[in-house]
């Protein structure tokens, strides 16, 4: 016998269609709120961002543009001008601190003037051969008028891909490191495969101790590709040695590596996962100068701001591949990173669980 199951069957059948609709929505709504990236991606990454820059970006005084001179004259009638900052240099000095980027504007004396060195395409170099003109035909100690010539420069390292890179470089170490490994050891231990190591002789170090060796094997290439890209196709130096940076981007990678094994060791879901990972990187993602310089935020936080590791391996990366500083240059950032990797893996050692 069939049965009629139309809505007409039922004289409150609208009263179960509204209580059908409003519980589907419900469940909708306790789905998006029991994922914890979906929570922090939609609330909470916008307002740290939004703070983030706010900080950064907020109202201040105009910055002060860095320039160099070779004549200590020169210098003292340029300090005349508040919004530059004047380093008098040796002429090789001078030309690595405009090559790197330390300063925008370099100054040398000729006879009856001055011949301004700066790039162009630098808004930062344009403003202060500006401000250097008025200042020296302000100063008394330099006589009017003089002579002035421009010698336009395109210097690598001193561009704002040339800055960006290294971040880059630091924050792809990051995400890899610890993506792979949380992700990795949390879908082992959902699927109850950790079970089966405590049958084995293999300790609890040992386990973990593959997921980052296995890291290591992959960063040769995943270095070089990126490296090999930024430096034939986008014409970023490289000044240092490449044993150096090959070893800070080991430490780096070894670093981020235990953070995510630490932040695995206890987690059971890929949700849970995910949304620690995202609460540890964001911060990192928005305070460590990836993109801009961290000096911009205020100097309460900046013990806090140095105390990361990506902006440690970030500033390492800059020093190595930009200025060409050796490893003893950045024996401090060297030390954050090393203190992040022996106490995270410690850390993750002592919290492991296997199911």
């Amino acid at each position: 016998m069939m049965i009629n199951l139309a809505p007409q069957a039922f004289p409150n059948g609208s009263r179960i269609t509204e209580s059908s609709l409003f519980q589907l929505t419900a469940v909708r709504f306790r789905e998006f709120l029991r994922e914890p990236e979906a929570v922090i991606w939609v609330f909470i990454f916008p307002i740290l961002l939004s703070a983030g820059l706010g900080i950064a970006f907020r109202n201040s005084p105009p910055d002060v543009l860095k320039i160099g001179t070779v004549d200590p004259t020169l210098a003292s009638a340029l300090s005349s001008q508040k919004s530059l900052s004047v380093e008098t240099l040796d002429h090789r000095s001078s030309e690595r601190a405009l090559q790197t980027g330390h300063i925008v504007l370099l100054e040398i004396p000729v006879p009856g003037g001055v011949v301004y060195r700066y790039d162009d395409t630098n808004p930062q170099g344009r403003l202060a051969r500006l401000l250097a003109e008025r200042a020296l035909w302000q100063s008394a100690r330099v006589p009017n008028p003089i002579k002035e010539s421009d010698e336009l420069v395109r210097e690598r390292g001193a561009r704002y891909i040339d800055f960006v890179v290294p971040g880059l470089l630091g924050m792809n170490l990051m995400g890899s490191a610890i993506w792979g490994l949380a992700f990795g050891i949390v879908d082992a231990r959902r699927k109850r495969l950790l079970r089966r190591q405590l049958a084995s002789p293999m300790r609890r170090w040992q386990y973990l101790l593959s997921f980052v060796l296995s890291r290591v094997c992959l960063l040769l290439v995943e270095v070089s590709v990126f490296l090999a890209f930024a430096r034939f196709l986008l014409g970023v130096p490289i000044r240092g040695h490449l044993p150096e940076l090959g070893l800070l981007c080991l430490l780096a990678s070894l670093a981020f590596s235990a953070l995510g094994l630490l932040i695995a060791a206890r987690v059971g879901s890929i949700q849970a996962a995910s949304g620690l990972t995202n609460l540890v990187m964001l911060p990192m993602w928005i305070l460590s100068g990836a993109f801009f310089s961290a000096d911009r935020f205020p100097n309460a936080v900046q013990p806090i701001v140095r105390a990361l590791p990506l902006t440690a391996i970030i500033d390492a990366l800059r020093a190595n591949m930009l200025r060409g500083e050796t490893l003893s240059a950045v024996l401090s950032q060297i030390g954050v990173i090393a203190g992040w990797l022996i106490v995270t893996f410690f850390l993750a050692v002592r919290l492991f669980r296997w199911q």
